[in-house]
């Protein structure tokens, strides 16, 4: 209780409070290291205040208060943008970024935990050498569950930093975090702690230095002495509407919006475009649920005649009728004896065919596109929605490339080549992008609608990410939004073209067609995988310390 003394505090209750707020300025220069802010550099040094504490820390409850410390300012910096407070905003998502910044913190002190239970086993300073294994285990823990959201990947901070996140080729944005907090480790074990002899500071030191160097050495190789591309080329045009996401949705306005589409794909093909990139829900209607033939109609015509091929993120919805093998995740339609699936997809148009290739959104934006465990209590379904309305689709069930014949005019005859198509929040799981690569995928194709947070870090920061997919897999990705940052990004991670905010743009370029997986693309698993391992035979072997002392211990 005297830490809650504010008069009379004794000295141990002012040290302690003194550590907190080291530590929270520790977790504001994490924050301001995330995209947009070019200070990629603070999160090399930004735990230092956070492990100064740690250590003098011993009893759970001090270590949680510590971590929240630390971790309440990294995500109030890096996240403050979820809630959107833009004029429009809905009010769950405002209750949703607010709840965001309250409770994420409370789950990174599970890490710390997993460093408490470490040094019952060991020493406070060896269990130190293993909490990044720990963060990471609790990084990829947030890909899982309908909360996941793993924004906060701590590679993602060195996206600005192309030499350095270049090794993500062969240990992932997962692997660069591990890097990050081991430099964290080495370097506050050099100049801060004072119970290390001249030698060990040294050593420690060097370590630093040798973590830091071994990646810069890599990438510089790679980004200087890149494998050549000798791979045919597609043209292709990105398409910028910057329609606004909150109005978009009203009826009346569609035939419009469709003729906008055209018109600007009709410039992209001007420019030499074989494939144009339509956004997110490019057209706010379930283009395919049999209300919309004309519409559907006039997008093949317009294929058909410019030879175009359209690649666009649109509403897409499956109807079944009684009698039918009716999914469990169908929703029923008032006053109906039908029931219907709804997606967040994308589409494939291509001249003389009409076949048209889909692949349904897998991983859903908890709250915003899917309200978390509604399966198992369906009355939140009712509670929450957001009033654009798409605050409920379905979940699709396979990472489906698409196949693209194009023409290719230097070697005289038709050619192909698979694209991932990766819906917006998509983009941020790294295993998960990695997989439509290691199915074949050539390219990395992502649309995406940032526009709900207006000119604030979220958008600048999902462009940055995507620039780590680029590097892991080494494949071009190549991002149409709806408002910004829509862009062409080599497989160095190198941003070739991009777009300005809330601008109505058309942005063409070309992108090889690569085929060569990486160690990362067919191993994605491996650095949080042994994370993993090490952290639950930790937390077995404590249990079965607590499990002697408790039950064989001698009387």
């Amino acid at each position: 209780m005297s830490f809650l003394n504010l008069k009379n505090p004794d000295p141990e209750t002012l040290k302690n409070r003194r550590q907190l707020l080291l530590t929270a300025g520790g977790g504001l220069m994490l924050g301001i290291s995330y995209p947009p802010v070019p200070m990629f550099f603070l999160a090399f040094i930004a735990f230092i205040p956070f492990f100064m504490s740690l250590e003098k820390r011993n009893g759970a409850g001090a270590l949680g208060r510590l971590t929240y410390a630390f971790t309440f300012f990294w995500c109030l910096v890096s996240l403050y943008w979820v809630g959107s407070w833009t004029p429009e905003a809905d009010v769950f998502l405002m209750i949703s970024g607010v709840a965001l910044a309250l409770f994420l913190p409370f789950l990174y002190i599970i890490p710390s935990l997993l460093y408490l239970a470490a040094s019952k086993i060991i020493s406070k300073r060896a269990a130190l050498f293993f909490f990044p294994l720990f963060w990471v285990t609790f990084e990829y823990a947030l890909t899982l569950t309908d909360l996941k959201f793993p924004w906060l990947i701590l590679g993602n901070t060195q996206a600005y930093f192309r030499w350095f996140i270049q090794p993500a080729d062969i240990i992932g944005a997962y692997g660069l975090s591990v890097l990050i907090l081991y430099i964290n480790i080495f370097l506050y074990l050099a100049f801060f702690d004072e119970g290390a002899i001249k030698k060990r500071k040294k050593l420690f030191g060097a370590l630093a230095i040798i973590f830091f160097v071994i990646p810069l050495v890599y990438g510089g190789i790679q980004t200087t002495f890149s494998f050549i591309i000798k791979a045919s080329r597609v043209n292709t045009g990105l398409i910028q509407p910057d329609l606004n996401p909150w109005n978009k949705w009203e009826t009346g306005n569609l035939e419009s919006q469709l003729d906008m589409y055209l018109d600007l794909s009709m410039k992209a093909k001007g420019e030499g475009a074989e494939l144009v990139i339509w956004p997110e829900t490019a057209l706010p209607v379930y283009l395919l649920g049999g209300n919309y033939d004309r519409y559907v109609g006039k997008i093949r015509s317009f294929v058909d005649s410019t030879k175009l091929k359209i690649l666009t993120g649109m509403p897409d919805v499956i109807y079944h009728k009684k009698g039918d093998d009716i999914p469990d995740d169908a929703k029923p339609i008032k006053n109906s004896d039908m029931v219907y699936q709804s997606y967040n997809s994308i589409l494939l148009f291509e001249p003389g065919g009409y076949n048209i290739q889909r692949y349904k959104k897998m991983m859903l934006v908890p709250f915003g596109e899917k309200v978390p465990f509604v399966e198992t209590i369906p009355l939140l379904g009712d509670i929450i929605k957001w009033n654009v309305g798409i605050s409920s689709w379905n979940t699709g069930r396979d990472t489906v490339n698409f196949d693209v014949n194009v023409k290719r005019k230097i070697i005289g005859h038709d050619s192909s080549f698979s694209a991932a198509g990766v819906i917006c929040i998509e983009s941020i799981y790294p295993d998960f992008v990695a997989s439509f690569v290691d199915r074949g995928a050539n390219v990395i194709v992502v649309v995406t609608n940032d526009s709900w947070y207006g000119y604030s870090s979220g958008p600048f920061q999902h462009k940055e990410i995507a620039v780590m997919r680029a590097v892991e897999n080494r494949r071009w990705v190549l991002r149409a939004a709806n408002g910004g940052v829509s862009c062409f990004i080599d497989h160095t991670g190198r941003t070739i073209k991009e777009t300005n905010l809330f601008e109505r743009d058309v942005l063409t370029g070309s992108f090889p067609i690569l085929t060569e997986k990486t160690f990362y693309t067919r191993n994605p698993l491996l650095v949080p995988g042994i994370s993993l391992v090490i952290s639950l035979w930790f937390l077995a072997a404590l249990l079965i310390k607590w499990f002697k002392n408790k039950f064989l211990k001698d009387d």
